[in-house]
């Protein structure tokens, strides 16, 4: 049984919380957040300990597991503790929206060997992963291009805009990694070319925002990638992945309420809404991602996405943002 302490209780904390709960691997022994009173309900909910101080759990002999969903801007801090104690890390994404934080962390953190997972929990989600499988076995020969759709059904809240760092880093960078995932070991992204919009929500506008945004990128070896990003979608969470190669293409679709479909004289093909919620859309993936982290109690395992994916994916994000003022292809060092 794996020990785990998870800090931030925020909406997709409470998530974690129930998935942790309700897997055979783990044992959930404290929680922490700065809302002690959220910290009691949420451990009586889930009967562990709830904690004042998160130091408790981070100094604590018997927790193996320090998973943190804690908002953006403590990540670094919580991970770098973490680390010099040895404790394996889950961080949800993004490591931060500072990549100078972000590489000082690294330099920090290296002598101690860190075992750390990164929340991209799309790497883990079947269709995703399962395009990937079939792409290393050449199902469709050599991969020349991806495209990556990304609609969110609504914008989030507005306190939540302000200080998510925009939808390059927010939004995008979900995709920026998945984009990642896709190439073979050998190649890396070498550059981007960022366009966005804002059309009908003055709140982007005034923030500094996008309520559309499309990236084109380039690899090492010529293959592009074309990714899609809108803050609204009137027909639900679009979310699909499509690889082009020389034999073949690879699609991961939409995921639905259920898989009905209604035909009758006044129209066919009618199928059920997609799935409204990134939870409810990504609910396997979430899970299964836990996989990984219960085998990196063996120190050589890696996990799918770890500190270095946090960090490109923050590199790529920034080149995207320099682009977008430049409005220029930039290079990716």
């Amino acid at each position: 049984m794996i020990n785990v302490a998870l800090f931030g209780l925020g909406r997709i904390g409470q998530m974690h919380a129930e998935n942790l709960f309700n897997n055979k691997s783990f044992k959930l022994k404290f929680v922490y957040d700065v809302d002690y009173k959220l910290t009691q309900k949420i451990s009586k909910k889930f009967n562990c300990a709830g904690l004042k101080n998160y130091k408790i759990a981070i100094e604590s002999k018997v927790i193996d597991v320090i998973f943190i969903s804690t908002s953006t801007n403590t990540h670094i801090k919580f991970l770098t503790e973490a680390v010099k104690k040895k404790k394996i890390v889950f961080c949800e994404k993004p490591l931060d929206l500072n990549l100078k934080k972000i590489n000082n962390c690294k330099k920090v953190i290296k002598k101690f060997n860190p075992r750390v997972q990164l929340g991209f929990n799309r790497r883990y989600d079947p269709g995703h992963n399962g395009i990937k499988k079939k792409l290393m076995i050449g199902k469709i020969g050599k991969l020349e291009k991806i495209i990556i759709t990304s609609r969110d059904p609504s914008p989030p809240p507005l306190n939540y805009l302000k200080v998510s760092g925009g939808i390059f880093k927010d939004m995008m960078i979900h995709d920026f990694d998945l984009a990642r995932f896709y190439l073979d070991n050998n190649d890396e992204y070498v550059s981007i070319f960022a366009t966005a919009s804002n059309m009908y929500d003055k709140k982007f506008k005034n923030l500094n925002d996008h309520e559309l945004a499309t990236c084109v990128l380039k690899s090492k070896k010529g293959i592009q990638c074309v990714i899609t990003n809108s803050r609204h979608c009137s027909f639900g969470y679009d979310q699909r992945v499509e690889l082009f190669g020389t034999d073949g293409m690879l699609l991961s679709g939409n995921k639905r309420e259920n898989e009905t479909e209604i035909h009758s004289k006044n129209s066919t093909n009618n199928k059920a809404p997609l799935l409204n919620f990134f939870i409810e859309r990504y609910n396997d993936a979430y899970k299964l991602q836990l996989n990984d982290l219960a085998k990196m109690k063996n120190k050589k395992f890696k996990p799918l996405a770890g500190f270095e994916e946090g960090r490109m994916s923050l590199l790529i994000a920034e080149k995207a943002i320099l682009s977008l003022k430049t409005k220029k292809l930039e290079k990716i060092n």
